[in-house]
């Protein structure tokens, strides 16, 4: 990484990636390609689809983010999710409601207790083998590890992981979500801490895919409190997202709610 870039995330980000809200047909199916790609080929966490689309029932009401490369040819890169609730129908769970009911605390929080217009889960997180690949990690779809972030002689930073959970997070910011639940490996969180992200458990590991850990992020919370480092590295994605809303058809620039909100 160099000098300036290690200094300045939201260029280093810029040079090799760009984000964008999946607010077309076109562009969720490069979402649901990717995990295609990643969930049903090669991790063999679903089946095989003829038309190698992995989708299910959450998709209708879920807000989609892409990440691919920025330059020339552009590819795709990896995807993400926020799975909205159904506000008018208050016992349809949330994806992480399902598999955690027997773990979570609810003296922490209940989320059935909470306005279902301001939760929401980050899924479906999934990054293309050829951006991840290393040694020991052909059965993780979008692993972080503490030699991501470097050292002070030789500093990285995990572009692709962040990035997606940044742009997560911006759609969440974008939609009025105040909640956001989320499915994580146990060292997840002591990593984000590193960015200033608090990340808190709500209840005992499941095997979902792996060991997974039931937690919960304050989207103002994470906004206000993100560490200096972070900020420009999340001021081009919240830009990036703003900007592509703004250009799809139909787009209000002053409306709070995304255009492909299903909740409109």
């Amino acid at each position: 990484m160099l000098l300036f870039d290690r200094f300045n995330l939201g260029h280093g980000f810029r040079k090799y990636f760009e984000i964008h809200p999946a607010t077309t047909d076109s562009l969720r199916d490069d979402v649901y390609r990717v995990r295609h790609e990643v969930y049903c080929e090669e991790l063999r966490f679903e089946p095989v689809r003829p038309d190698r689309r992995e989708t299910d029932e959450y998709d209708s009401h879920s807000l989609h983010c892409l990440l691919s490369t920025s330059t020339e040819p552009r590819k795709p890169v990896g995807c993400t999710r926020v799975v909205l609730a159904k506000a008018n129908e208050p016992d349809y769970l949330l994806p992480f409601e399902r598999t955690c009911a027997a773990t979570l605390d609810r003296s922490i929080v209940d989320p059935a207790r909470l306005p279902r217009e301001q939760i929401a889960e980050v899924s479906r997180l999934a990054v293309r083998s050829a951006y991840r690949r290393r040694r020991g990690e052909t059965v993780a779809d979008a692993p972080i590890h503490d030699e991501d972030f470097g050292s002070t002689i030789q500093p990285r930073f995990p572009y692709i992981p962040i990035g997606l959970y940044l742009g997560a997070i911006a759609l969440a910011a974008r939609s009025g979500i105040e909640t956001l639940f989320v499915l994580t490996e146990p060292r997840l969180a002591s990593h984000f801490a590193k960015l200033g992200v608090d990340v808190r458990q709500i209840g005992g590991a499941v095997e979902h895919r792996g060991t997974r850990i039931p937690s919960m992020m304050d989207v103002q919370g994470i906004i206000k409190g993100m560490r200096f480092l972070l900020k420009p590295m999340w001021r081009t994605i919240q830009e990036e997202i703003e900007m592509a809303y703004e250009q799809s058809a139909g787009s209000d620039p002053k409306d709070k709610r995304a255009p492909d909100d299903p909740r409109k």
